[in-house]
């Protein structure tokens, strides 16, 4: 049978893909086929947990927000080619949208080549975010939130072109960096005939499972995060937008800084100058005037030497906001690259910031900290983009209709 002419039209990549098979292992001429030497049948093999739990991915807002923030985590910023307008842009967001929806569920992208590898959705989320450059492209300047634009310069800026910018933003997280390696894949496949890759950035956070409930740390050691609005009420307030026309209702915007730490220098403090900086105990993550990490700092708490407990150069104290509607919502990521020649670290903080309105309640934020925070001397901002995160969409939709539409 091998050797008849209906056999050897059937190619090895028809019969992997399973387009030459008909329902029962049968070519749709009716000869039966066996399976080829290099198809194994597979013993179900035990997955965790970890790995089939699942976020959603239809709503009215888009997940990887207010989500709980997973493990692993690739921000991928895109540059629209030139001719992608309103009508192509619709048609990308289409295609994005369809095969992020499945990933999300568990369930590989329509023309998945790898479609093992979509099997395990480890909580992945994928959220997209429009930069400047996507409503030009869009002719559509008066749609575009006033506060997304890019951000003034500030003298503690060392900014490069290699991590600034971007017109389309698909941030990727979830719980297994295998599955946001494949996700990334099939969505930057899926946007090459509208838009060429800006830059990518890779991040992690504790493994999942390995600290529940607890703040994330950063590579100084220190927990970052502490004051986040809190779920509910004041984190609705702080991060969506709760009215106006229905493509900004329920989205939010997005600031992705990346922060370079020198971890060289930041390694000659001792403790207490540590301490002293960030305005929190290292172990604990309290305030220098408190006890549990929850605890309000205290501002006018002096010690024995007159001097304030908390002093104006921590960062603590500079980042303080006490109005839950100024707050911003911190989503921070670290990043670790190769060591240089010399062993010096190349590791520092992808910074993401959600707020409903940047000039609102980031930028004052950022401005006192530049203006005198002392982290300062161990951290330099290198990378810099803004992006309007548009609501969600419900099943059968694609995220963006209400603005493109």
């Amino acid at each position: 049978m091998s050797d008849s002419p209906t056999a050897r039209r059937v190619s090895r990549r028809g019969l992997l893909t399973g387009g030459a098979l008909a329902a029962g292992g049968a070519l749709a001429g009716g000869v039966a086929v066996a399976d080829p030497p290099w198809v194994r049948t597979a013993s179900p093999v035990p997955v965790a947990e970890v790995g089939t739990a699942v976020e959603p991915f239809h709503g009215p807002r888009q997940a990887g927000v207010a989500t709980e923030p997973q493990a692993h985590a690739a921000f991928v910023a895109f540059t629209l080619r030139p001719g992608t307008d309103r009508a192509a842009l619709g048609r990308m967001l289409r295609l994005l949208s369809d095969d992020a929806a499945r990933l999300t569920q568990g369930r590989p992208a329509l023309a998945d080549t790898e479609p093992e590898l979509g099997l395990l959705p480890a909580r992945l989320t994928v959220t997209f975010g429009f930069g400047p450059g996507f409503y030009t492209a869009a002719g559509l300047h008066a749609q575009r939130p006033p506060s997304v634009v890019d951000l003034p310069a500030f003298r503690i800026d060392r900014l490069q072109r290699r991590w600034s910018g971007g017109d389309l933003l698909l941030q990727i997280c979830a719980d297994d960096p295998l599955t946001v390696a494949h996700t990334q894949r099939v969505l930057v496949k899926d946007s090459r005939p509208f838009a060429t890759v800006a830059w990518v950035q890779q991040g992690f956070r504790r493994a999942a499972g390995a600290e529940p409930g607890r703040t994330q740390r950063n590579l100084f050691g220190q927990i970052d995060g502490t004051a986040n609005p809190r779920p509910g009420a004041a984190l609705d307030a702080a991060v969506w937008v709760p009215d106006g026309p229905v493509w900004l209702r329920d989205g939010t915007t997005l600031v992705v800084r990346r922060i370079s730490m020198n971890l060289e220098t930041w390694d000659l403090l001792g403790r207490t100058d540590r301490e002293l900086a960030v305005g929190r105990r290292l172990d604990t993550g309290a305030p220098l005037t408190g006890e549990d990490e929850h605890d309000e700092p205290d501002f006018a708490a002096t010690g024995p030497d007159g001097l304030a407990v908390m002093p104006d150069f921590s960062h603590v104290t500079r980042s303080h906001v006490s109005d839950d509607r100024l707050k911003i919502l911190r989503r921070p990521y670290n990043y670790d690259g190769a060591p240089n020649p010399d062993g010096h670290a190349d590791s520092g903080l992808i910074f993401a910031s959600y707020q409903a309105d940047i000039t609102r309640q980031f930028l004052p934020i950022q401005q006192r900290l530049a203006e005198r925070d002392l982290l300062n001397e161990w951290t330099t901002p290198i990378g810099s983009a803004v992006f309007a995160i548009p609501p969600g969409c419900a099943e059968g939709g694609w995220i963006g209709q209400q603005l493109l539409d």
